[in-house]
């Protein structure tokens, strides 16, 4: 249950950016495919089994996404990842998910979101916004993201120093098939793009000058893995110095308790799907 003045709180602070979502698997939960119902794959579990055709792969590589997708990589190269996203996230078709329909109706200026699929640039069609992907192993640039303006209409491609830095971000560190397929899948593109955001090359000036003092609500994140630790933990940096925010996790582990009270986040013992029942705005 999660107490009124909070989310209140919450609502109010998404709206005016001074909380910024950062949306995990589990804002997908209630996600399905139109065609023939199977939920959508989010988790990391759920993506293994997606991507090798609903069967188990090798214990050792079913422990986390980037380590299955690096094992298909160097088996059937880099394009056969890519098809698998490429197919997932922009070829199906799937429901609606509640939360993003709750966020659009609040339309945060600023938003990250750690899975591939689509919904969050729905959510922000018809206004003008920007949309940071992340990208690894780049050849030929600086940078570790690709960068597109929106119109409301339709993306495309600019460099930094051109952005609008006052319009809207949708920031998604792991990529997405739109307007131009760009991820981070396997473990060679998570081991170039958390050195890169290290070095703050993974990150643009303007989210840089942006996050500055915000705190942080995360939905749908388990924080039991290394991988998403460490990308979290550098994509909230510079975050408020007294209280970085909160975090929706239902019975957390001790692990989860210890990375977030080093962190300074809150953690909240519930799930993302107890913000609808908490109150839908508008």
């Amino acid at each position: 249950m999660i107490p009124s003045d909070l989310f209140d709180q919450w609502q109010s602070g998404l709206a005016d950016g001074s909380i910024v979502p950062y949306l995990g698997p589990g804002v997908l939960a209630d996600v399905h495919s139109e065609l023939d119902g199977r939920s959508i794959p989010a988790t990391s579990e759920q993506l293994i089994l997606a991507m090798n055709g609903g069967r188990p792969m090798a214990p050792k590589l079913m422990y986390e996404f980037p380590r299955a997708a690096m094992n298909v990589e160097l088996k059937r190269g880099r394009s056969a990842v890519t098809r698998f996203l490429d197919s997932t996230y922009g070829d199906t078709r799937w429901t609606r998910a509640a939360v993003h329909d709750w966020l659009a109706k609040i339309r945060p200026p600023y938003v990250i979101d750690i899975n591939r699929d689509t919904q969050l640039l729905d959510s922000y069609a018809g206004i003008p916004h920007l949309l940071v992907l992340g990208c690894a192993r780049l050849g030929g640039t600086d940078y570790r993201f690709t960068l597109h303006v929106s119109d409301g209409a339709s993306y495309r491609a600019i460099a930094p120093e051109q952005a609008d830095a006052g319009l809207p971000v949708l920031f998604k560190p792991m990529g997405c098939p739109l307007p131009q397929p760009s991820y981070i899948a396997s473990d060679a593109d998570y081991v170039d793009y958390i050195t890169e955001l290290m070095g703050g090359f993974a990150v643009p000036s303007f989210i840089k000058a942006r996050r500055r003092g915000k705190r942080y609500l995360l939905l749908g994140m388990r924080l039991n893995r290394d991988t998403e630790r460490m990308v979290l933990s550098d994509l909230i940096h510079d975050a408020a110095a007294d209280f970085a925010g909160w975090a929706l996790i239902a019975e957390a582990n001790d692990k989860e308790r210890r990375f977030c009270k080093r962190l300074g986040i809150a953690i909240v013992d519930s799930d993302a799907m107890a913000l609808l029942g908490a109150g839908v705005p508008g």
